[in-house]
Order: C-alpha cells, then structure tokens, then sequence
C-alpha cells in the first residue's frame, strides 16, 4: 500500500469513529467506537511523527468553516420529480445527505441517492450551490448544499437504507408536504433552476 493510499485509509477509519461516537446510542457500539478512535488517532500520529494538540482531527477549532451537503433531482418522462420519504421526520425530500471524507461532490450525490432511493443514478449537470445559514435558512449549522441534475438510466429500484421509508416520483408543481432541510422559497428557486436548466449560487 502505497503512503497516501494507508494515510487515507487511517483517516477514513478516524472519521467514521468520529461519526459513530456523535451519533451511536448502544453503549457496545460507543465503546468500539472509541477504540477504532484512538487506535487511529495513535496511528496518524505515529504515521505523520506528530502529536495532537487537540481531540479529534475534525474539531472546528482551528478555522471553523461550512458543512458541505449534496442534493440530486431526478425526473421521469412524466414531468416528475424523484423524492425519498424521511424516517426521522415523515416528510419528503430530494435524495440526499452530508459529503463522506474523501468523497468528491458528484462522488457523494451519487451516494446518497443510491442509499436512499434504492437506485444507481447517472449524475448529469450541475444545477448550483446554495449558501445556508441559521439566520437565514433555519439551518442548524452553516452549511452549502451542492445541487445536482441526475437520471436513472436502469429505473430499476433495489433496497434502500434505514434512513428513507418510502420512495416515489411527484408532480413537479404538485410537491408533498416538505422537510424543513430545505425551505419553500429555497425549493422553488431550485425547481426553478432545474427547469430551466439554469445554474444557481449563493
């Protein structure tokens, strides 16, 4: 394994220890968690002959900046649109999510869609980037949303993840009731644009 290749790969293994302690609830799993945490925290120190002067590679303590997130729309021959149904809230949204380390942006979006919507897409166009803030969007945390066009070329529909219950196309102007991830002016500005094949940012 070459040395940027084994530095990723310990990297990775940090942040999904990262990810597993802020949002594990089994004690089991919590404490497997905080092992993988500091067997690879130990790792990238001895790797890089460097010591942490802080908890965790990703505390936001150094420059706090933006989360990053991804959202893909897809359309059928109907003048649909694809929307998963949200299990944590019961309301619908475009496929979706936070961007994976390591992950490229069109990488992610096409991640996301396949979890959630149980489907392969083809990530064809960049429709723009959303700037969110609290103040503004209703956000918890500063954030960019990078939005993608995509098409489904197989249309065949395969198991999706614990995250989504339910998965279908809707009416473009005939939308079901929302997630708050998005607001209503936030979503009309993006239907907007990906009709009229516009591009949006900020």
């Amino acid at each position: 394994m070459k040395y940027n290749e084994f530095y990723d790969f310990v990297v990775k293994v940090h942040s999904i220890a990262k990810i597993g302690l802020t949002y594990s609830k089994d004690p089991y799993a919590l404490e497997n968690y905080q092992e993988l945490n500091e067997l690879s925290r130990e790792m990238i120190e001895k790797f890089m002959d460097v010591k942490f002067d802080r908890p965790s590679l990703f505390t936001k303590d150094i420059y706090p900046t933006p989360n990053i997130s991804v959202r893909t729309l897809i359309s059928n021959d109907k003048n649909e649109v694809l929307m998963v149904r949200e299990a944590n809230s019961g309301c619908w949204s475009f496929p979706g999510g936070w961007c994976d380390l390591y992950d490229s942006p069109s990488q992610a979006a096409f991640n996301e869609v396949k979890q959630e919507a149980g489907v392969e897409p083809k990530i064809t166009r960049l429709i723009g980037i959303l700037d969110r803030t609290p103040y503004v969007s209703k956000c918890a945390l500063p954030q960019y949303v990078i939005l993608f066009e995509g098409s489904i070329e197989g249309k065949k529909f395969h198991e999706h993840t614990h995250e989504t219950t339910d998965v279908r196309f809707f009416p473009i102007e005939d939308l079901p009731e929302l997630s708050r991830k998005l607001t209503k002016e936030e979503i009309d500005r993006i239907i907007k644009a990906f009709i009229n094949k516009e591009t949006i940012f900020d």
